[in-house]
């Protein structure tokens, strides 16, 4: 080996080493209030990094460079584009980040150095099974960009390939338990299930086509003489036992971070490679510098608005979550209100997997009692607060309303998704400056008898987020319904939504605290779905079952409630559009709303 040669890799194991360290400094940082010059520096490590293993490519390999090094430098250009796009919402970001791991799955770099490291003696093996455990962490968090992506093939490609390389590592490490791996494909295979549920069914993120509306412009236009708010920020979380996850990521705040994005345009999209069969290509010595490291830079959507951005957290603790609201409420601007999502268990005891429905029958209503309702606990008045826990009991776990009462100070639109929603009816009236707007769910879920739906996540936010699946869901269509028919109900549902929005748009006496917002497109779309569940569910039953209707506060004005013709109808033609009418109770339905 020549001096030249060993020199140039003792320098990239240096820079190596020094860009390790930004990396660790960079991903221990929360993704939300700051923290962005860490990252930066990191980035800038990689990139000095990548061009020299692009500069000096043949003298590192003569100097000891494995494949697996390189590999290793792009995922960490990977992860720190996907940070940066949780950081800001940049769609770019989380191209970069695709553009990087696609490159690395397709040459293989884990793969085939695994492979070549596993030739030789026990230190061999030992080597080779470090690189399998990072080949394994690198394909699911390139599973979890794929999702986010919506490459549904890549998706595919990319479980297959999973499962296959743990059941691979399995046989040729029997004394190595891969028992947590298990485990993350049976969470793949149920978050995919659920995901997949509707294969024509389309993207969640606004999409200008589909969820803006011509004929309601100049409505809308109206507010804007008065204050407006805007979406700026938001914080997601979820906290249930048994919930449909992959990795760090559920499947409702999954729905709900692509409920609050922009769809990318066409102008945008890129032309990704497809995956081989066997995820590799011819190029398995050759260079890999043609990935651009800046590639994202020259990625923008300039007839798009900026993203929200998004703290997603995953199982907070109270005290945790109220830091993080405590942090983003420092920096909300004044023209900015703040969502809050929140799903979680109403009790320590609650199982997402016994979780018990009430419904009707399709024919007639004593069916319901195929459905026990689960009644609200009234020991220990369990039913005022929220559970963000493990299995257990006590305080510094349950989230009150009174909790959120301080963060009133600043404007508030709260998401509560549980069966202990109704308590945070408690923060109206009582607010500290700004009056919240508030959207609760039902307090019990509701499903056609021998219809499995827990698999599906929460359904107040199937309804928020992909309101034409979870009206099939709860009508017990299957997923394998023709796509002509799903096609036309789509087309029943935009027209519905239109007419919604110009129904509420135009109402009298429509509240402040909804008129401010109504101008923002992704609180605007949330709005109208919530109209759309309530009545949906009002019609679903065929008596008044408060317990089974989400509410809001303040009121939304009559003209939007379930009783009106103008919302009833456009509802009785989806359900007919689907040959599902006798699923719902349009007749008989004298009951009041509030």
């Amino acid at each position: 080996m020549a001096d030249g040669e060993a020199g140039a890799y003792r320098e990239f194991k240096a820079l190596a080493e020094a860009a390790d360290r930004k990396f660790a400094r960079a991903r221990d940082l929360p993704l939300y209030g700051g923290g962005d010059h860490h990252s930066r520096k990191a980035f800038k490590a990689y990139t000095r990094l990548w061009r020299l293993q692009q500069e000096r490519r043949r003298e590192l390999v003569a100097g000891g460079l494995r494949r697996w090094e390189i590999g290793e430098v792009a995922s960490r250009i990977g992860q720190l584009y996907y940070a940066r796009y949780l950081r800001t919402a940049e769609p770019r970001s989380l191209v970069g980040a695709y553009v990087f791991y696609e490159a690395i799955y397709s040459r293989g770099y884990f793969g085939a150095a695994a492979g070549a490291e596993g030739g030789g003696g026990g230190g061999g093996r030992h080597q080779a099974l470090l690189i399998r455990y990072k080949e394994l962490r690198f394909i699911a968090r390139f599973l979890v960009v794929a999702m986010l992506m919506r490459r549904a093939e890549a998706v595919d490609h990319l479980a297959g390939r999973l499962r296959a390389l743990v059941e691979e590592s399995k046989a040729a490490y029997p004394k190595t338990n891969f028992k947590e791996w298990k485990q993350v494909l049976q969470e793949l295979g149920r978050f995919l299930k659920a995901d997949g549920a509707y294969k024509g069914s389309r993207s969640l993120r606004y999409d200008n086509l589909f969820d803006s509306y011509p004929s309601n412009l100049a409505s809308i236009a109206r507010f804007h003489s008065k204050r407006v708010l805007k979406l700026k920020e938001a914080v997601l979380t979820s906290y249930r036992r048994n919930e449909v996850k992959f990795t760090e990521l559920t499947l409702d705040t999954f729905r709900m971070l692509q409920c609050l994005e922009w769809e990318p345009t066409g102008s945008y999209q890129i032309a990704a490679k497809e995956l081989t069969e066997n995820g590799t290509v011819s190029d398995q010595s050759g260079p890999s510098g043609l990935i651009d490291i800046h590639l994202s830079a020259e990625i923008s959507d300039g007839s798009l608005p900026s993203n929200p951005q998004k703290a997603i957290i995953y199982h907070p603790t109270v005290s945790h979550l109220l830091a993080v609201l405590a942090t983003i409420c420092e920096d909300l601007s004044q023209d900015s209100i703040l969502l809050i999502y929140i799903s979680a268990s109403g009790s320590t005891e609650q199982n997402m997997a016994s979780q018990k429905y009430a419904s009707s029958s399709s024919s007639h209503a004593t069916a319901a009692s195929a459905f026990p309702i689960d009644k609200p606990k009234s020991h220990m008045s369990s039913d005022n607060h929220l559970w963000l826990g493990p299995r257990g009991s006590g305080g510094p776990n349950s989230l009150y309303p009174e909790d959120l009462i301080p963060f009133t100070r600043y404007p508030l639109f709260l998401v509560i998704d549980s069966e202990n929603s109704h308590a945070f009816k408690a923060i109206h009236n009582a607010e500290k400056g700004e009056p919240a707007a508030l959207l609760l769910s039902p307090r019990i879920s509701s499903a056609m008898p021998c219809v499995e739906s827990m698999g599906h996540g929460s359904q107040f936010t199937y309804f928020l987020t992909a309101p034409m699946q979870a009206f099939c869901q709860l009508a017990g269509i299957t997923s394998d319904i023709d796509t002509d028919t799903y096609a036309n109900a789509e087309n029943v549902l935009f027209s519905a939504f239109e007419e919604y929005e110009g129904i509420l748009c135009t109402s009298v006496g429509l509240n402040n605290v909804w008129g401010q917002i109504l101008p923002d497109p992704f609180l605007r779309r949330l709005i109208l779905r919530f109209i759309f569940c309530r009545a949906v569910l009002f019609y679903f039953h065929p008596k008044e079952h408060e317990q089974h209707v989400p509410t809001c506060l303040p009121n939304l004005p009559e003209s939007v409630s379930p009783t009106a013709e103008a919302i009833k109808t456009p509802i009785l033609l989806l359900a007919e559009n689907l040959v599902v009418s006798n699923r719902f109770h349009f007749r008989d339905s004298r009951h009041n709303k509030k």
